[in-house]
């Protein structure tokens, strides 16, 4: 095998750099040329190539470099430089040091920040901004503040969950991307602004303020959501996995910094202009890693498969994870429009989008509505009281929902076909919670308690965050996998938004608990 020879040109000043490199290398070049014919064109005066056959050489140009505007887009991208074997029928290139994977859970992180924020920073807003102490007047808002930041936040996130899943709102993956977190990151700083402002003689305003900010926030944040499980899509199922990890990597990284700002900061204020602005170097850092997803071999060779159809052997489809789905398809007959696409991805992956919103719905229909309204029943346990909810409530769920999410990668059971039998069964957890020391705000109870043990709730409460990460997760990989190849990004989108719709179901739902305690009772 010929020597070859690397030629990068750098556009100031067209430095050119050489060396001798293998064929399976992987460096950006301007041109690979054989040694031969760079030793005998480019190093040997004008005068002297008559002598050694001039006829052989091959004309040699300056082109500008890739940060050039004038290049099309997939060069700017590193999207059409590959070796011999990155095709359709080469060897997987591996995911050098997991990095696709972690960037994958760091955009999961990234999904989920701007909710989570909000709802870990409750006692900022009800025993702070909107409290008397503060106001000087009794706030109708800080009852239910909860339900109120859920229906600003859901709403807005569902429609435009979506409606990215049919039109791509903003253009291809990178101007959504880009659209949605720069938007996330202005918001940001606003809600930094107004809690270093004083808003004792406006808590009305304040709250609207808060409630439109938390709109404009999750329009964004349901644009982003829906995108970055596409892109998953379009890698193996793992990383549709590694996204829903994120996610609950998210609520407990946030619970923590919660704990750690109020067990550190000298009042509520400061602790939540510490974690606020926590969120904003994690969405910067989800923005500079998102730029950095195609100079990986391993992503390259995946989102290149996933723009190509592949062409098969067989007109047998599998099922997800080497199953068979049990059905035999022409090719030929796979649909033609963009309405029988959709309609074909949707039918398909329909089983793994109820497991999804199923799973939600139960998670959100207690966390953290109801979790974060129940009481201590034994002063003398082992958690103080001060960081009984946090601790209970917020950080177990998301660290056992991580623990979940993890679960995939060693055991994967139930397969897709009856995943929905345990999701189904997730329901009894409503009643369960209700049936704890359940005390809203300014609200008297009359159903009765049945749970008085603070380590029997807190066992309940870690049982539901960890089958809401692991069935999740197995929902989100099993979805994309159920389709054909070229359409995993679509499922994938399709999954994303019936997330996204039982988190909507699950928050308007604890509206009814609120109601149930205080309307309900029975004597046995």
């Amino acid at each position: 095998m010929a020597a070859l020879v690397a030629v990068v040109v750098v556009e100031k000043g067209y430095t050119i750099e050489f060396g001798q490199i293998s064929c399976n290398s992987i460096i950006l070049l301007e041109w690979i040329v054989p040694a031969e014919t760079w030793i005998r064109g480019a190093f040997v005066d004008e005068e002297e190539q008559p002598f050694l056959g001039s006829n052989d050489v091959a004309e040699i140009r300056l082109t500008p470099a890739w940060e050039s505007r004038n290049l099309p887009p997939e060069q700017l991208n590193f999207q059409d430089v590959s070796p011999p074997d990155e095709s359709e029928y080469g060897k997987e290139p591996p995911d050098r040091m997991n990095l696709v994977y972690l960037t994958m859970v760091l955009h999961g992180v990234g999904t989920l920040m701007s909710w989570n924020m909000f709802i870990t920073a409750t006692d900022y807003f009800t025993d702070y901004k909107m409290s008397e102490e503060y106001t000087g007047q009794k706030s109708e808002y800080r009852s239910n503040f909860l339900s109120y930041v859920g229906q600003a936040s859901q709403f807005p996130n569902l429609i435009f969950a979506w409606v990215n899943a049919f039109i791509h709102v903003g253009g291809d993956f990178t101007r959504r991307i880009v659209i949605s977190l720069s938007v996330c990151v202005v918001v940001f700083v606003l809600t930094v602004a107004l809690a270093m402002v004083d808003s004792s003689g406006w808590p009305g305003v304040f709250f609207w303020l808060t409630m439109i900010t938390v709109v404009f926030l999750n329009m964004a944040n349901g644009i982003y959501q829906t995108t970055v499980y596409g892109i998953a899509a379009k890698l193996p199922p793992k990383y549709s996995g590694a996204v829903v990890l994120g996610s609950n990597v998210s609520g407990t990284f946030t619970a923590i910094i919660s704990i750690v700002s109020k067990a550190m900061s000298p009042n509520l204020r400061t602790a939540a202009i510490y974690y606020f602005i926590t969120a904003l170097f994690v969405l910067l850092a989800c923005f500079d890693t998102y730029f950095a997803l195609p100079l990986s071999r391993f992503y390259r060779y995946h989102t290149r498969l996933h723009d190509m159809p592949r062409k098969r052997n067989s007109n047998k489809i599998a099922g997800p994870f080497g199953e068979d789905a049990g059905t035999e398809v022409v090719r030929s007959s796979l649909p033609k429009t963009k309405a029988q696409i959709y309609w074909h991805v949707f039918k398909r992956c329909f089983p793994q989008c109820f497991n999804v919103f199923l799973t939600l719905f139960v998670s959100l229909a207690v966390f953290p509505a109801v979790q974060a309204n129940i009481k201590m029943s034994d002063p003398s346990f082992i958690i103080p009281e001060a960081y009984y909810t946090l601790v209970l409530c917020f950080l177990t769920f998301n660290l056992f929902a991580t623990f979940g999410n993890l679960l995939p990668n060693l055991i994967v059971w139930p397969g897709p076909r009856w995943l929905w039998v345990p999701v189904v069964l997730r329901l009894a957890f409503i009643p369960a919670f209700l049936l704890c020391r359940y005390q809203p705000v300014d609200v008297e109870r009359i159903t009765p308690i049945y749970i008085e043990n603070d380590w029997i709730y807190w066992a309940i409460g870690a049982g539901l965050g960890l089958t809401s990460g692991y069935y999740s997760s197995l929902a989100m990989m099993f979805g994309p996998a159920s389709v054909e190849e070229e359409y995993a990004s679509i499922a994938g989108m399709f999954c994303a938004a019936s997330l996204v719709t039982g988190v909507f179901a699950g928050v308007n739902f604890s509206l009814f608990s609120w109601w149930f305690v205080q309307n309900v009772t029975w004597v046995l």
